[in-house]
């Protein structure tokens, strides 16, 4: 058999199992070389080329139409597109490479073509990259996840990012422009700084927010003529405001942001704020713009329209970021929620199979415990009918258990059917107490109840609240009987009917306090010489709020405990 493996698989490779145990002979002629798979080029090769040919485009159509001193105000949108994809496209360290190589010769390409002279095109090409790199760089460090669905996310970017990457390109452009145009310094890197921040603000949210979410969003029927309604109510707004010149609608601009931003989301609020954008300096290169601007120059009124839009669009952006990280931790609570509940439910059926497969063997053994205590297996000596009595008390201790882990496992499935009827509570009260009186372990207590009223009728199911009132008494006797007190008191609170059960023992810390109605925790006590396996105040808890009702403690230190239990007064 090794030989045939041998000559079958050269390269060493091992054979399934399968195929030695199918082959009777050596196989005569051995299998074509398998051609090696070509790895695939990645889908985005191409990208970033893609995206500097549409900046270099947009460098073009930004220089070639504007021809006066004061061209560069204009909304600069390229820079942020560049940014923009260069984030999206670019992941290792060649591709950056690349992709600032070919930034820089658009850029340069395009100065070069409007008609710029060497000098300055050289100097505006270095002040456009060195923007467009150092915003990558500042998002990437600042913001590393890029997501501007989150409030912290888009902070840092709107503050950061558009704010401090257009400086050092503002001083370069602002120096070659005052030297080659006559400029003023001031003005010149003022300009730029507003122009290419507001560029940043506007463009690089937008690009970043339109993904795939966004796009299943717009196959909704329904969403996409919302979509529509809204943002065609910011075309009309921007084009009475802006084109009309009418001053009396502007102030229904900031209700409209807040409410697109609250209906689309992130995508649609960036969608709305690039159209006013597009409407503000538009109208103000054709002459036309607010009332309030007209007397000015075009500089001015250019400068101040940029600094309105860019201190007005950051705030609405972080709304719209808010509403998307409160969405975002939504959806991831109630998929916790949804993986927890399925949790619950497989714990609670297998605390269900368990009880049940408890139940018949301890019920086994109780029988032959009692047969073989009673003597009626044959004589016994005193040792073994103590024994057998230890046996059948702690048979009945684990059926005990199997009752409450099958009880719980009922209340938390929602299996446990409660019957809300007028009971009255100083009756289950009064049942309780003698319940618990005839117990061995409350001989010493002094077993007291008061009542603030003869009748005191509840809306609750009288069996299960009495059961969950005597697994309080249980606890008060097992833990609280160092007092030697335990008091039943039950009143009228507005419309609800309270009861307690105070005990006068150690009582518990506020850490106790907030672990206590945990199943299976006993708080410490685990090893000690009281009897439990923490159960009953959790299916106690579940039980009182089938009924509508609430549970709780008030304790402290050295001072006792009062167990409370509030249900609606019938």
């Amino acid at each position: 058999m090794a030989s045939v493996r041998d000559a079958a698989y050269p390269d060493n490779r091992q054979m399934p199992l399968s195929r030695v145990l199918d082959m009777t002979t050596a196989p005569t002629t051995s299998a074509p070389p398998v051609a090696p798979v070509r790895a695939k080029e990645p889908r985005h090769a191409m990208m970033p080329m893609a995206w500097a040919v549409v900046v270099a485009a947009l460098l073009l159509l930004a220089i070639g139409l504007v021809r006066s001193s004061e061209w560069f105000l204009l909304l600069w949108a390229a820079n942020g597109i560049a940014v923009a994809a260069w984030l999206r496209t670019s992941r290792t360290r060649d591709t950056d490479l690349i992709f600032a190589a070919l930034i820089a010769g658009a850029a340069l390409c395009g100065e070069m073509l409007s008609g710029a002279d060497m000098v300055l095109a050289l100097c505006l090409a270095l002040a456009n990259t060195v923007e467009i790199v150092l915003a990558v760089l500042l998002a990437r460090r600042l913001a590393p996840a890029l997501n501007f669905a989150t409030v912290t996310g888009a902070c840092r970017f709107l503050l950061a990012t558009a704010v401090l990457a257009p400086i050092p390109a503002a001083l370069i452009a602002g120096a070659a422009m005052a030297a080659t145009l006559d400029v003023p310094l001031l003005i010149a890197v003022r300009g730029w700084w507003a122009s290419h921040t507001l560029g940043l603000v506007v463009t690089v949210p937008l690009l970043m927010s339109l993904d795939r979410r966004a796009a299943a969003v717009l196959r909704n029927p329904a969403k996409m003529i919302e979509w529509i309604v809204m943002l065609a109510v910011v075309c009309a707004i921007c084009s009475v405001v802006y084109i009309g010149q009418s001053a009396s609608l502007r102030y229904f601009m900031v209700p409209v942001l807040i409410t697109t931003a609250v209906r689309l989301r992130l995508p649609g609020i960036t969608v709305a704020l690039a159209i006013i954008a597009a409407f503000a300096l538009s109208a103000i290169a054709v002459g036309l713009g607010p009332i309030g601007l007209l007397d000015r120059s075009l500089g001015e009124k250019i400068l101040i329209v940029q600094m309105m839009l860019m201190f007005g669009c950051a705030p609405i952006i972080l709304v719209a970021s808010m509403l998307e990280e409160r969405d975002r931790l939504s959806r991831r609570a109630r998929a916790a929620q949804t993986r927890a509940e399925l949790a619950t439910a497989a714990k609670s059926r297998l605390l269900a199979n368990v009880a049940h497969e408890i139940k018949s063997p301890v019920a086994g053994i109780i029988g032959i415990g009692e047969l073989w205590a009673s003597g009626q297996l044959g004589p016994i000596t005193p040792e073994q009918k103590d024994m057998a009595e230890m046996l059948v008390r702690t048979s009945r201790q684990v059926e005990t258990l199997a009752h409450d882990l099958l009880d719980v496992a009922r209340a938390e499935s929602g299996a446990v059917k409660v019957e809300i009827r007028p009971t009255d509570m100083c009756g289950v009260i009064e049942d309780v107490r003698r319940t618990t009186a005839l117990r061995p372990e409350a001989r010493a207590l002094d077993l007291q109840v008061d009542l603030a009223e003869p009748q005191l009728i509840a809306l609750a199911d009288s069996q299960r609240i009495t059961q969950v009132v005597d697994n309080l008494a249980t606890n008060a006797m097992k833990y609280g009987a160092t007092g030697g007190l335990i008091r039943f008191t039950a009143r009228r609170i507005d419309d609800r009917i309270r009861i307690e059960v105070i005990d006068k023992g150690r009582g518990l810390s506020e850490a106790k306090q907030i672990e206590l109605f945990e199943p299976f925790n006993r708080l410490g006590l685990e090893r000690s010489m009281v009897e439990g396996h923490g159960i009953g105040l959790a299916l106690s808890k579940r039980l009182v709020e089938l009924q509508d009702g609430s549970i709780g403690v008030v304790s402290a230190p050295d001072e006792g405990a009062t167990f409370w239990i509030e249900l609606p007064a019938a």
